[in-house]
């Protein structure tokens, strides 16, 4: 998988992420600089960490599933896409102010932010790509989004925050799209 294509995976998998920093900068404008690196380290660390998980289970089960490996990575994709966008079209409750980032709630968002990953990295193993270079990209990537998403909500987020993860979906289910056209042609 080129680089291009494994840039485009971290900007889909940093949707969620970017969509919650920036409700956390939206709904807490106490928030300072170092909040959002903190919730960067955060959101892109577990980011990197649970595609290496998925790529795990996913080296485990490569032998049962290498004749359809392909179908796989574009359902896991498409799913994540498809989830993205109904979420980013679905009325959502309003959020209360977090008052104090705890490890635990920091902990939390970061686990709910990053369950795409575990399946990308999946989709990682049965395509048979290296998990090094995705993971950096994949952690870079979401933790200066997410870091600059702090920011950006304090200011302008409720302009964008839906259109980010629907946006997200869409690359997602394209880049599924892209592997299983790779595959047949």
């Amino acid at each position: 998988m080129d680089t291009v294509t494994i840039i485009f995976i971290a900007l889909g998998l940093s949707m969620d992420a970017i969509a919650v920093a920036m409700s956390l900068g939206l709904s807490n404008k106490s928030l300072k600089i170092q909040n959002g690196f903190v919730i960067g380290l955060f959101f892109g660390g577990f980011q990197a960490i649970m595609p290496v998980i998925g790529w795990s289970i996913g080296i485990s089960l490569k032998d049962f599933i290498t004749s359809w490996d392909h179908w796989l990575a574009f359902g896991l994709l498409a799913g994540i896409g498809i989830k993205m966008i109904y979420e980013s079209m679905i009325a959502k409750p309003a959020q209360e102010e977090v008052k104090d980032l705890t490890m635990g709630v920091l902990v939390f968002l970061s686990l709910a932010t990053s369950i795409d990953a575990l399946a990308i990295g999946i989709s990682f193993a049965v395509l048979r790509i290296a998990i090094i270079t995705p993971v950096i990209i994949i952690g870079f990537i979401t933790f200066l989004l997410s870091f600059l998403s702090v920011g950006f909500g304090r200011h302008a987020g409720h302009l964008f925050q839906r259109k980010i993860e629907t946006v997200g979906g869409i690359i997602l289910i394209l880049i599924g799209v892209k592997i299983v056209l790779e595959h047949i042609l």
